[in-house]
C-alpha cells in the first residue's frame, strides 16, 4: 500500500537557446518583402512609376520589352487623333508594365 501513495517525479533537463537576432531579422525581412528581396518588392511599384511618363512607355522598357515599348510609342501616333484611344492605350501600358513586373518578380523566386 506503501507503493500506491508515494509520487514519482520526473525531471527533465532543458536546454534554453538564446534568440538568434540575425536570424530572427531575416525572417522578419522575408516576410516583409514576401521572400523576393527589397528590390522584388520594389519592382512593380517602380514600373508603373515610369509607365506615369505619358508619351515615352518607360515601363515597358524598365521590364525589357523594348519592342513593346517602340511599337505601343508608334501606335500612339495616330491613335492621338482620337484622344479615347489613347487614353485606353496609356491606361493599358500602366497595367501591363506592372503585370510584367510582377510577373518576373514571381519568376525570379
Amino acid at each position: 500500500m506503501e507503493d500506491e501513495d508515494s509520487v514519482i517525479e520526473v525531471v527533465v533537463p532543458t536546454e534554453e537557446d538564446d534568440i538568434d537576432s540575425f536570424a530572427l531579422t531575416k525572417t522578419i525581412w522575408e516576410e516583409i518583402t514576401a521572400g523576393v528581396g527589397i528590390w522584388g518588392a520594389f519592382r512593380p511599384i517602380i514600373a508603373v512609376a515610369l509607365s506615369l511618363i505619358p508619351f515615352l512607355y518607360l515601363g515597358q522598357h524598365f521590364n525589357r520589352k523594348h519592342q513593346r515599348g517602340f511599337d505601343w510609342f508608334m501606335l500612339q501616333i495616330p491613335l492621338a487623333f482620337t484622344l479615347v484611344l489613347w487614353v485606353l492605350l496609356y491606361a493599358w501600358s500602366i497595367f501591363d508594365a506592372w503585370r510584367d513586373a510582377s510577373i518576373q518578380v514571381s519568376e525570379s523566386s
